[in-house]
C-alpha cells in the first residue's frame, strides 16, 4: 500500500525535476545563441541577466509572499556598492566579490524586512520608497567612499579563474553572468518548491489559516527578504564587475519601478516570468530607444498597456493557459 502510494509522488517529482532540467537547458541554449548572434552587445546582454536577477529577487518577495514594495533598487544597489568598494581596496576576485555583493544584498534585506514588515498594504509600500530614496541620498553624500554623482571607478577586476580576462567587449562578463544565473535559477526552483516556499504562498494567499498551523509569518518572510536581498546583491555585484563603475542609478527608485513592471510584464508568482518580462521589457526599450529617440518611452508605454489589458496574468500566466487549453484540446480529441 505504501509503495502504491509513493509511485504517484516519485512519479510527479520526476516530472517535476525533468521539466526544471530542460527550462535550465533551454535559457543555457538561449543565452549561448545570444552570444554568437550578438557579438557586439553583450555589454547589454549582461546588463539584462544583472536585471534578470534584480527582477527575480522581486518576484520572492511579492510574487511568492505578497509583500508590496517598490524599494528593491536599495538591495541591488548594496550589493553594487560593496562589491565595488571591496574591488577597490584590492580584493578583485569576481567571485568573491559577487560573494560579498550576496551579503551586502542579504545585510539590506535583513534590515529592510524588520522595517518594512512591521506594516501592511499601502505603508508597507511607502516603507520601502523611503528606504531606497534614503540609501540614493547617503550613497550621493559619502562620495569619498561612493563616488557621490560621479560614480565609483577604478574598479579592474582579476581574470576569472585566473584565465578569462574582463575585456572591453564583455564576452568573460557575459558567460560568467550567464553561468551565475543559471546557478541562482536553479536555486531559487528549489527554495520556491520547498516546504519553505509553500509556507511562504500560503501566508499570501490564506494567512489567517497558516497562523492557525502556529507558524508565526514574520520570521519566515523575513528569511525570504534576506534570500531576496542576496540575489539581488548578486545582481548588482554582477553589473559592477561588467562595467567597472557603480553609479546612483543602481540605487535608485527608477530602477525599482522598472523592476517591478518587468515583473508583472512576465507574470508575477513565476520565476520564467520574471526572465521573460525582464527580457521582453529591455529588449524593447533597447530597439525602440535606437529607432526612436526622443518618444520611445511613448511607445514602450502603449505596447506595455496593450500587454497588461490583454494579458492580465503576465505573459508566462497567457501562455501558461494556452498550453493547458491546447493540451485539454487535444485530450478530448483523443478520446
Amino acid at each position: 500500500m505504501a509503495s502504491a502510494t509513493t509511485m504517484p509522488a516519485a512519479a510527479s517529482a520526476s516530472r517535476t525535476l525533468g521539466r526544471d532540467l530542460l527550462g535550465l537547458a533551454l535559457i543555457a541554449c538561449v543565452g549561448l545563441a545570444g552570444y554568437w548572434l550578438f557579438p557586439d552587445n553583450l555589454a547589454f546582454l549582461t546588463r539584462v541577466i544583472s536585471v534578470a536577477l534584480l527582477v527575480l529577487s522581486l518576484d520572492l518577495i511579492v510574487g511568492y509572499c505578497g509583500i508590496a514594495s517598490l524599494g528593491q533598487g536599495a538591495l541591488y544597489g548594496a550589493g553594487a556598492y560593496a562589491a565595488g568598494i571591496a574591488c577597490v581596496h584590492g580584493i578583485t576576485d569576481p567571485v568573491l566579490l559577487i560573494l560579498i555583493g550576496a551579503a551586502a544584498g542579504a545585510v539590506m534585506g535583513l534590515l529592510m524586512g524588520t522595517i518594512m514588515l512591521r506594516a501592511h498594504g499601502l505603508p508597507q509600500l511607502v516603507l520601502s520608497i523611503a528606504i531606497v530614496q534614503l540609501l540614493h541620498e547617503a550613497a550621493n553624500k559619502a562620495s569619498s567612499i561612493t563616488g557621490g554623482s560621479d560614480g565609483l571607478s577604478g574598479m579592474s577586476p582579476a581574470p576569472l579563474f585566473g584565465l578569462f580576462e574582463f575585456d572591453l567587449w564583455g564576452r568573460s562578463a557575459y558567460l560568467f553572468g550567464l553561468g551565475l544565473f543559471l546557478i541562482v535559477f536553479a536555486v531559487l526552483r528549489f527554495v520556491t518548491r520547498s516546504p519553505f516556499g509553500m509556507v511562504c504562498r500560503g501566508l499570501k494567499e490564506d494567512p489567517l489559516r497558516i497562523s492557525a498551523l502556529g507558524i508565526y509569518a514574520f520570521p519566515v518572510l523575513l528569511k525570504m527578504f534576506v534570500i531576496s536581498g542576496a540575489v539581488a546583491g548578486m545582481g548588482g555585484a554582477l553589473a559592477a564587475i561588467a562595467t567597472q563603475v557603480v553609479g546612483l542609478d543602481s540605487v535608485s527608485f527608477e530602477i525599482s519601478a522598472n523592476a517591478l513592471v518587468m515583473l508583472v510584464l512576465g507574470g508575477i508568482g513565476h520565476l520564467y516570468g520574471a526572465l521573460i518580462g525582464t527580457v521582453i521589457f529591455m529588449a524593447l526599450e533597447h530597439v525602440v530607444a535606437a529607432i526612436n529617440p526622443f518618444h520611445w518611452m511613448t511607445l514602450v508605454g502603449a505596447v506595455l498597456i496593450a500587454i497588461v489589458l490583454f494579458a492580465p496574468r503576465g505573459l508566462s500566466g497567457t501562455l501558461d493557459e494556452l498550453v493547458r487549453l491546447l493540451t485539454r484540446d487535444r485530450w478530448r480529441a483523443g478520446r
